[in-house]
């Protein structure tokens, strides 16, 4: 990944002093909300329009045209994000520097204390045949029956190795390794699609004891969770309802953790995550976030956004800089499923809607925009540019009068990216800082 624009460093011992000084001083000049609707940006996909053009949201319109529009290219023109690099960028943080691999925010997304060290790795629960074949990736998508089958792979040690392995959602999960001289350049075993010759051995992608000795514990913790769960009785019970077994774990996105500067180190801020999914539940507190539990976030298109704009609002109460992410549009996106990205956008010009109305008396700055774009046409992320608004009392408005992808591209923010935007968002709250004097 190359560099999408220089990083000014935050974390010397001068800058953390301004920051704290700057607010202990009360010179936080608003609070801001930050709106990612995950995979929101779109291409064409009927008469002409994009979704947003679509679909109906009067309220962010209303938002574009009381505020300040533009492009953002997350990552840098032609670049295509990644969930996790997007929101890295999103809270400022330089993907080319901090990104150490998914897993650790899978973990970190869980619940899960990481220790520095630990390679943590994303996982699916799978169907395998008896000469190991992939029949299924995510063994017919299981419902409430992971941390049935996790338990089972508990209180594992290999090769002196401490091996955790925990139930997500559905049938996802995550690994962690917990010793001496491990390393995260191994290959994946998941083979991301069911394929005829057997996959599933991890090799090293650096001729280092680190990563020989990972991948090893890799191939044998594999082994392990088959010679586990093919005889678990609820797979045997499964299998007897015509269902596919999860009878085995595969491994991706390894990736190692180390610890970064928060946003509180870098700004003085307190700052809080409402999140239905765990990557970017992971993600924010990465960089430091506190977690909000939130009745009905469930990261999918039956989310309860009501709820989690009125959390919010609430939490603003006691954090500084509050991160809302929605979901449901880059699950429909990925399933081609247009009237469900229409539904979702609508739902989110509902939150957009309680966000303006109860913060009416506030000085709070709300933004509103994708992590990347998700067209329908293609069900994947792609390099196209998101849109971005943002809305506050004392902004520059420019002659934007509707939030999408096309007409926002004449917007007085221009073309920015994710990291750029995270600045603007912390001048605008009054706790960056000048460069030269």
């Amino acid at each position: 990944m190359r560099s999408i624009a220089p990083s000014i460093s935050l974390t010397t011992n001068l800058n953390l002093i301004f920051y704290r000084r700057k607010r202990e001083g009360k010179m936080l000049e608003k609070k801001a909300i930050f709106v990612v609707v995950d995979g929101m940006g779109d291409r064409v996909v009927k008469d002409g329009k994009t979704t947003l053009q679509l679909a109906k949201k009067p309220i962010l319109d209303e938002l574009a045209t009381e505020g300040c529009t533009g492009l953002m290219y997350t990552l840098g023109p032609g670049i295509i994000p990644g969930s996790d690099t997007a929101h890295l960028a999103l809270f400022g943080y330089d993907p080319e520097i901090y990104y150490k691999g998914r897993g650790p925010f899978e973990a970190l997304g869980v619940g899960f204390e990481l220790r520095e060290g630990d390679v943590a790795f994303r996982c699916n629960f799978a169907t395998v045949d008896d000469k190991f074949r992939v029949i299924d990736r995510r063994a017919g998508r299981l419902k409430d029956e992971g941390p049935v089958l996790a338990s089972s792979l508990q209180d594992l040690t290999i090769d002196g190795v401490k091996v955790i392995f925990i139930s997500s959602t559905e049938h996802r999960g995550t690994l962690i390794l917990r010793g001496n001289g491990l390393s995260p350049d191994i290959s994946d075993t998941d083979p991301h699609s069911p394929q005829k010759i057997p996959p599933l051995e991890s090799k090293p992608l650096k001729k280092t004891p680190e990563a020989e000795k990972t991948a090893r514990i890799v191939n044998k913790f594999v082994k392990k969770s088959w010679e586990i769960l093919h005889s678990h009785p609820l797979n045997k019970e499964r299998e007897k309802q015509g269902k596919f077994p999860a009878n085995v774990v595969l491994t991706r996105g390894a990736g190692i953790y180390t610890k970064v500067d928060s946003l509180k180190d870098r700004y003085g801020i307190k700052s809080c995550c409402i999140a239905g999914s765990a990557l970017y539940k992971g993600v924010a507190r990465y960089v430091g976030m506190d977690i909000l539990k939130v009745e009905g976030a469930t990261g999918r298109i039956d989310t309860n956004i009501e709820a989690k704009a009125n959390a919010a609002i609430d939490a603003l109460k006691k954090y500084d800089f509050v991160f809302v992410h929605i979901k449901g549009t880059d699950n429909a996106s990925h399933d081609g499923n247009l009237e469900g990205k229409l539904f979702m956008i609508e739902k989110v010009n509902r939150l957009a809607e309680i966000l303006k109305d109860k913060t009416e008396n506030q000085d709070v700055v709300i933004s509103v925009t994708a992590d990347h774009s998700t067209p329908i046409c293609i069900k994947r992320h792609s390099s196209d540019p998101v849109p971005v608004l943002l809305y506050a009392k004392d902004l520059r408005k420019d002659k934007v009068t509707s939030f999408d992808e096309v007409s926002v591209a004449s917007g007085c923010l221009g073309c920015i990216s994710g990291i750029g935007l995270n600045r603007i968002i912390m001048d605008l709250m009054g706790c960056s800082h000048m460069v030269g004097s």
